[in-house]
């Protein structure tokens, strides 16, 4: 069977998006299929460069291009669902935010481009013949917004297999992006208010690293945090495998394959009730704690974790025993996205 995955590039932004490309089209590779990846430029700005994109999406037809029988297209991000095949499966990471559920907090407000994404998005994914999303939290956005359903889907993080538990160093770790969406500052602010806590490893770079580094001097924290820039694969895995708990409370995040990595791990997760995608697998104080997204209630839970070290050592041990009950798996995913 010949697949094509349609995607998009962002030049030098790479993150969770690029591992779930390349897994998928690994995934499908190893399942016996013939894969190209189509990834079509992305900008954010100028809006007319995305109209563009979206405009020349509606007239691609990738059903036999030079003459190739394509069997299955499998679109993943926005604006790839309007290209044309008979046989159109899109599996969305999420829609294009800056419109949907970010666009109040924007600073500037474009209602035209907001209208025509909407309406190019119900067109374009109401033809499609399966829907997928990343997660229940990506499905829900899409019915809330354009009245479309769609089945989450879960895929494994990258290298998943290589994720475990190790001897405990006594530090709260917390891998990501340094972006506003994901929130370290809220961590940093707790840490503030926690004098018992573990100290913090920060791992990650971005475009508020330096806005954190500020935070954490202004704060006289520089004793009490790390911050590790970027890191390699092995080192992220052992920076896991030895934390005591891992703190991942993004704004409405749509998976986060770090849930899944401190699971893995054998490590709790410290969300907070509005990050999302996370809270489809964390089981408050079971697990992991979900909490409200405020430096008060963050910095209880440091605390505790600091005053509790068995009791936390279990929770860990529950996360890595409830990720198997999930079922994640690229057979399943495989699976599905070829069905006929």
């Amino acid at each position: 069977m010949r697949v094509m995955l349609a995607a998009n590039i962002t030049p030098f932004l790479h993150g969770g998006a690029d591992y779930h490309i390349q897994g998928t089209a690994n995934a499908l590779i190893a399942a016996g299929c013939q894969v190209e990846i189509l990834r079509l430029p992305f900008t954010f700005s100028p809006a007319q460069s995305i109209l563009d994109l979206m405009q020349w999406c509606k007239t691609l037809d990738l059903n036999q291009p030079n003459g190739y029988r394509i069997d299955r297209l499998i679109s993943l991000q926005f604006p790839c669902y309007g290209i044309h095949h008979n046989k159109h499966t899109a599996w969305i990471m999420h829609q294009h935010r800056a419109v949907y559920e970010l666009y109040e907090q924007s600073p500037a407000k474009q209602p035209e481009l907001k209208n025509a994404i909407e309406q190019f998005d119900w067109q374009s994914l109401s033809q499609c013949h399966q829907r997928f999303a990343n997660s229940r939290r990506v499905a829900a956005r899409l019915y809330q917004y354009n009245h479309l359903t769609a089945t989450a889907l879960y895929h494994p993080p990258p290298a998943y297999q290589a994720f475990h538990p190790a001897e405990n160093l006594g530090y709260i770790f917390c891998p990501s992006r340094i972006e506003t969406l994901k929130r370290q500052d809220l961590l940093i602010k707790a840490l503030a208010l926690a004098p018992e806590s573990l100290p913090i490893v920060i791992a990650g770079t971005g475009g508020q690293s330096e806005q954190l580094k500020q935070l954490i001097n202004r704060l006289g924290l520089n004793e009490r945090v790390r911050m590790l820039g970027a890191i390699s694969e092995a080192q992220k895995i052992a920076y896991y495998a030895h934390c005591t708990a891992v703190f991942f409370a993004p704004f409405d995040e749509d998976y986060g394959y770090i849930t899944h990595e401190a699971m893995l791990s054998g490590k709790p997760v410290i969300s907070c009730t509005d990050s999302g995608g996370p809270l489809e697998f964390i089981e408050h104080e079971h697990t992991g704690w979900i909490i409200e997204p405020n430096p008060e209630a963050i910095a209880e839970i440091l605390n505790w974790i600091s005053q509790h070290p068995d009791q936390t050592a279990t929770m860990g041990k529950a996360a890595k025993a409830a990720w198997p009950q999930f079922g994640i798996s690229w057979d399943k995913v495989v699976s599905q996205l070829l069905e006929a």
